[in-house]
């Protein structure tokens, strides 16, 4: 008897041993982090910090040659040179038809820079601490840079625009430096969600849904599924961040990267993490030959419930209230269809894109390039491609329309100066002689005098927002009159109107006539000779 006390003793100390050794365990786990540091704990990042650029001079004393990196990248260059076109690209030279041109607004546009301070995207900005290591590595979602302060951060509570009565409130860089981290989507997303002037309205495939997504928006970002981050992707190197819109990867005919192997292609691709023949169906892996993987698995775009801006009409800007004061009107959604500062605006949901063949060369429309007026609109930008280039692949595109200023004489667009607390911005003065005049100024462009208003067009390659797989474009889809490719050229597709040959359908016709005339009077024949042998 004792020793069976004994034993259910030992038995039970045991399992209290073992339950305490699991509990030790589960609360180490819980308390480890994946970094190595805590930035709490350095000294350098005590502050406190009066400037964006003293939080930059404490990182650097650690992470020496961070800056160095950075000044190499298209994110801080705001410069990209094409080498297929020669032209000179990136924010400091390109025009949109979203708010024209960072040139001559860099009080507002500058915002998304990642650096401090650069009041003019024309001139030289190498200085190592006004580098911007904050907008990428926050981890609080405190750390703001408002627009009108070129990027600075506001650090003490300032009234702004001055004489307004309205005041920012100014955060707390010691803490903030204190919390770094790893990139995620919605540091990446404080400024590429709000491209073109807020959320979602420029991409289309880019907006706050995909700060915490679920799965039926973005099968790779899902919170409950892989949780990707933007880096996931667009696996950086040394700060370099691959995937860019001036240089995009069309055609990847590259295997699937290998964890470990120095590769030299591009992280971001489809095809760098499924390969070439990513479907079960040996006829669905045919199509990756010349159908990019985002036509079939985007089916469409803005679907997170945030419309984007599919038309931007400068021309109908300036219209003043009863009171003679700028107003906004608003649809049922409380979004802005009218703005007197912008314009007139259409928004749209769950878009189907529009589908083009695409080779990775895109051409822009650039200041100072001649443009004659036609019935088409101006393209801004152009994807290049066919059908028989051997490079092409066919691309689901965002196509953004609207009007804005143009120069009749010199046959031009117009760079405005929108943004600024001046006589001469138009935001402020609702003057277009004045907001023209003094842009292209600032851009060292000619300029008659004249304003007046041209269509314009631009293209955005639609690559986010997956769809699962069961939510993909189905045969029908596309084989069908009308279907997704019905203006898309160069490709037969069976059961597409547009593929049917008129000559070819009459001998078809034809040849099944005659089959059915054979048939029928092999029929008779055999009804008569029946008859005369029963005779």
């Amino acid at each position: 008897m004792a020793s069976q006390k004994l034993r259910k003793a030992v038995f039970a100390a045991t399992l209290l041993a073992g339950a305490m050794v699991q509990a030790a365990t589960e609360t180490s786990a819980a308390k480890l982090v994946k970094s190595t540091a805590d930035h709490s704990k350095f000294p350098a990042l005590a502050g406190p910090f009066d400037s964006g650029p003293a939080v930059t001079k404490a990182c650097l004393s650690c992470h020496t040659e961070a800056s160095k990196q950075i000044h190499q990248t298209q994110h801080w260059k705001w410069e990209y040179k094409n080498p297929q076109t020669g032209q000179m690209l990136g924010k400091k030279h390109i025009v949109n038809n979203f708010c024209t041109s960072v040139k001559s607004n860099e009080g507002g546009c500058n915002s998304c820079h990642i650096g401090y301070g650069w009041k003019d995207v024309q001139t030289e900005f190498n200085e190592e601490e006004n580098v911007d290591c904050l907008v990428c590595h926050d981890s609080t979602g405190k750390f703001k840079k408002p627009s009108g302060f070129a990027g600075n951060p506001v650090v003490k509570d300032t009234e702004f625009p001055p004489g307004s009565g309205k005041i920012i409130r100014g955060i707390n860089l010691a803490e903030i430096a204190q919390k770094v981290g790893p990139t995620k989507r919605t540091t990446c997303g404080a400024c590429h969600f709000n491209g073109g002037g807020g959320d979602g309205v420029k991409h289309g495939d880019l907006d706050s849904s995909l700060e915490a997504p679920d799965k039926a928006l973005d099968v790779h970002m899902a919170v409950e599924g892989n949780n990707f981050s933007c880096a996931t992707c667009h696996q950086t190197d040394g700060h370099q961040v691959p995937g860019s819109r001036y240089a995009p990867t069309a055609q990847d005919k590259e295997p699937a990267h290998l964890r470990g192997k120095v590769d030299t292609s591009n992280p971001a691709t489809c095809q760098s993490c499924h390969g070439q023949t990513p479907h079960p169906v040996a006829r669905l892996n045919e199509h990756t030959a010349k159908i990019a993987c985002q036509t079939c698995h985007i089916p469409a775009f803005a679907r997170g419930g945030q419309p984007t801006k599919m038309w931007w009409d400068w021309s109908t800007a300036g219209k003043m209230d009863a009171n003679g004061k700028p107003f906004s009107v608003r649809n049922e959604d409380g979004y802005d269809t009218y703005a007197s500062i912008k314009g007139d605006f259409i928004w749209k949901e769950n878009v189907i894109p529009e589908y083009v063949w695409f080779n990775g060369t895109v051409k822009y429309t650039l200041t100072g390039d001649k443009i004659e007026r036609s019935d088409k609109p101006v393209p801004i930008n152009h994807f290049e491609g066919s059908a028989t280039d051997g490079k092409s692949m066919i691309w689901p595109i965002k196509m953004f329309r609207g009007k804005q200023p143009y120069d009749p004489d010199n046959k031009s667009l117009i760079i405005n100066h929108l943004a600024g607390n001046d006589d001469t911005a138009y935001w402020k003065n609702f003057n277009w002689d004045k907001a023209a005049k003094v842009g292209m100024a600032n851009a060292h462009e000619k300029f008659s005098g004249k304003v007046e208003f041209i269509e314009t067009e631009s293209m955005w390659p639609i690559t986010h927002m997956v769809a699962p797989k069961d939510k993909a474009l189905a045969c029908a889809d596309c084989h069908v009159n009308n279907g997704r490719l019905e203006k898309v050229d160069g490709v037969y597709m069976p059961g597409r109107s547009r593929d049917h040959m008129t000559g070819l359908d009459k001998v078809g016709w034809a040849a099944m006539a005659l089959v059915l005339l054979g048939v029928i009077g092999h029929g008779l024949i055999r009804v008569v000779s029946g008859k005369r042998t029963h005779k």
